[in-house]
């Protein structure tokens, strides 16, 4: 895991003392910074304007060092969204004398935390340090609420799992000044609700996802190649390759390489990246390409999807991919895994992430496919959340009396729902579910919620399918699928939380028009997840880089007109129009199907597959301990969903996922600080009990 850390304003004895284990300084005095980890050369550049006036950026950015020098001096005269506007994913951190500025980028998955400490506060781009530095204690209330309400900002709030420890919402910045005092600024220009600027026409907009996808990807390119370390140290009998092999396992390959799952969006990165002029990598064992005129793309095969409609789908998914790779500047690489590589999987090994995630529960898959990658791999995630429009989508349309635009999502779900007379009802059904979220104000919506966290969970509010999760979505807050397995004092907790926001609204949230406003905490959810994803899953000297979350394409999307992102295949259609602008038409029959079945049917394989071991982690669980659950109830649902009742997936995931996490934390080691009997690693753990 790699970070960044700094304080400002902290007593001068304790900022003295103290550093974090394994840093590099990259400036000192009275607010220092460090970067902390595998960080590469090339991934922290700083640059100097004049005076105490620099800037720090992590990670690829695309702007070269006399743009990053006007944005900085644009910045000092507070226009901080300058610091966002770069090509690529960063992190930026600007220093203006004693005041400092790190703005979180728009998804969520560069995010900024923040804590008192010494009289100041201190900043990272982890939470687990400052909970280190603090010894601050786990956060149970915390937990339930990401167990309860996943998807609702409002209950989970701007905390973490570390008590003290506070997150920056996604799209504000972080501003210290001398002192150690804070305050949280929004970057992104407001939206009038009575004066609306007229919206971008969808050619237009369209062009704009292009260039920023283009531009995404090139940053990406145009970086320095990079190819895992070689270890020249002599061992009699074993060649550098086998100690490497034996110390640290696979090896990404050198260079760029792309994910070909044969959908939409890793094709897209994938023919984006191979087509745009450059050399994207090089592969080994290929003769000509040793120059790295082509590009490495794997597609995973999953061996346990034989049969039923998971089959057929993963099938069609395997001939686009290979019909796509047949083009000269692709190196195509299957990576074939079966029972090993199920969900469930080696729940036992893993790091420990910053935060759980339910990508926990999968991360032996993830790596199986990502050891065969390269040292820059290019992955597709994001891409759903940013082009497709939430469903509440459709109650902003119902408030700008654009009903027409509702005629072909609503038929789509009526299709998908099956024929005969529920298929009629369809319509009716969604229609009055929009007008209900239209006219529901937002403090009401979540007391609504609050009362349904009191009572017994209905399977209703828990359906599966596309009509019912798009029904579930046409609400302002709703239980999450974990919710209906936790204990009743845990759900009155998060209910108490949600009567708190509805009697005293934050900011403007009682404005904000209900598609934007859950979109918004969608994508910050999954953009969430998505870092715990890249932690958990990355390859030793590989880097993932996710293009559909970059502030730029971010901000394209958003450009897109409602009417045109609700309609079925919008997002298909979006990036085939951005392959034709940049010269690829030529695409197999069928790309752009989306579906879930062979998912669904994985995670269920996996759980059937390592249901003792599953089971086992709930013979006395630390969430037992901290009263979030009742273990015989989980043991009880674990069971039945392996055998195949219908209990939702997601939710049972989040629970083993949270479980794991725990786990890993209490039996953590050693501390990200310097300082020798002061800290303990364990103190975060306090709340639960071995």
């Amino acid at each position: 895991m790699r970070w960044l850390v700094g304080w400002c304003g902290a007593s001068a004895s304790a900022a003295r003392d103290i550093q974090p284990l394994g840093a590099q300084l990259l400036w000192e005095g009275p607010d220092p910074l460090w970067a902390v980890g595998d960080w590469r050369p090339d991934e922290v550049r700083l640059v100097y304007a004049d005076g105490d006036t620099h800037l720090a950026v992590f990670g690829y950015c695309g702007a070269d060092d006399e743009t990053l020098r006007r944005s900085l001096v644009s910045a000092r005269a507070g226009a901080l969204r300058q610091l966002t506007t770069w090509p690529g994913s960063y992190t930026a951190v600007a220093r203006f004398g004693r005041r400092t500025v790190i703005p979180a980028d728009l998804a969520g998955t560069r995010p900024v935390f923040h804590t008192s400490w010494a009289g100041g506060t201190a900043y990272s781009t982890a939470a687990l340090p400052l909970a280190d530095l603090t010894e601050a204690q786990l956060d149970v209330p915390h937990l339930a609420a990401l167990l309860a309400c996943p998807d609702a900002p409002e209950a989970v709030g701007d905390g973490t799992p570390y008590r003290g420890v506070t997150r920056v919402p996604p799209g504000h910045a972080l501003r210290l000044r001398e002192g150690g005092s804070h305050d949280i600024l929004g970057y992104e220009p407001a939206t009038p609700l009575v004066v609306a600027a007229p919206p971008v026409e969808r050619e237009a907009a369209v062009a704009g996802v292009r260039d920023a996808l283009v531009a995404a990807v090139r940053t990406r390119l145009a970086a320095p190649r990079h190819a895992p370390a070689r270890d020249p140290g002599p061992v009699p009998g074993m060649g550098p390759a086998d100690r490497r092999a034996a110390r640290m396992g696979p090896e990404p390959a050198p260079g760029v390489g792309a994910d070909l799952s044969g959908g939409s969006a890793s094709a897209t990165l994938a023919l984006l990246a191979a087509g745009l002029p450059g050399m994207p990598g090089t592969v080994y064992g290929t003769g000509a390409t040793l120059a790295g005129e082509r590009l490495l793309a794997v597609t995973f095969n999953d061996l346990t999807a034989t049969g039923g409609h998971a089959g057929v789908d993963r099938a069609a998914e395997m001939e686009r991919a290979r019909i796509i790779a047949e083009s000269p500047r692709l190196h195509h690489v299957v990576v074939a895994a079966g029972d090993e590589a199920l969900p469930y999987a080696d729940l036992e090994g893993g790091p420990l992430t910053d935060e759980p995630g339910p990508s926990l529960v999968s991360v032996a898959r993830h790596r199986h496919r990502l050891a065969a990658g390269s040292s820059d791999h290019l992955i597709g995630n994001g891409a759903r959340q940013v082009l497709d429009a939430h469903p509440a989508r459709l109650a902003d349309l119902l408030l700008d009396r654009r009903r027409r635009h509702l005629v072909r999502p609503v038929t789509a779900l009526a299709k998908a729902s099956g024929g005969g007379g529920r298929a009629i009802r369809v319509p009716f059904t969604v229609y009055r579910a929009a007008r209900r979220l239209a006219r529901t104000p937002y403090p009401e919506g979540l007391s609504s919620a609050a009362v349904l966290l009191r009572q017994p969970i209905e399977d209703e509010l828990l359906a599966d399918g596309a009509l019912g999760a798009s029904l579930a979505a046409l609400t302002w807050c709703r239980p999450g699928p974990a919710a209906r397995w936790l204990t009743g004092e845990a759900l009155a907790e998060v209910s108490i939380r949600l009567e708190a926001v509805a009697a005293h609204p934050r900011g403007g949230a009682t404005t904000g028009r209900p598609g934007e406003q859950l979109a918004r905490a969608s994508l910050a959810r999954h953009a969430a997840d998505h870092r715990v994803f890249e932690q958990a899953a990355e390859v030793r000297h590989q880097r993932l880089h996710a293009p559909f979350y970059d502030n730029q394409v971010v901000r394209a999307c958003q450009a897109l007109p409602e009417s045109h992102r609700v309609q079925p295949g919008a997002r298909a259609e979006v990036l085939r129009a951005v392959l034709e602008g940049a010269g690829v038409r030529d695409l197999p029959p069928g790309w752009g199907h989306t579906t879930h079945a062979s998912q669904a049917d994985s995670v269920r394989s996996g759980l059937r597959a390592y249901i003792s071991d599953v089971v086992g982690l709930f013979e006395a669980p630390l969430l037992a301990d901290a009263g979030l659950i009742e273990a015989r109830v989980v043991r009880k649902a674990l069971r039945a969903a392996a055998e195949g009742e219908p209990l939702p997936l997601d939710g049972l995931a989040e629970l083993v996922s949270t479980e794991v996490w725990l786990r890993r934390l209490l039996t953590r080691r050693g501390s990200c600080w310097t300082a020798e009997g002061h800290h303990d690693p364990r103190a975060v753990t306090s709340g639960v009990s071995p």
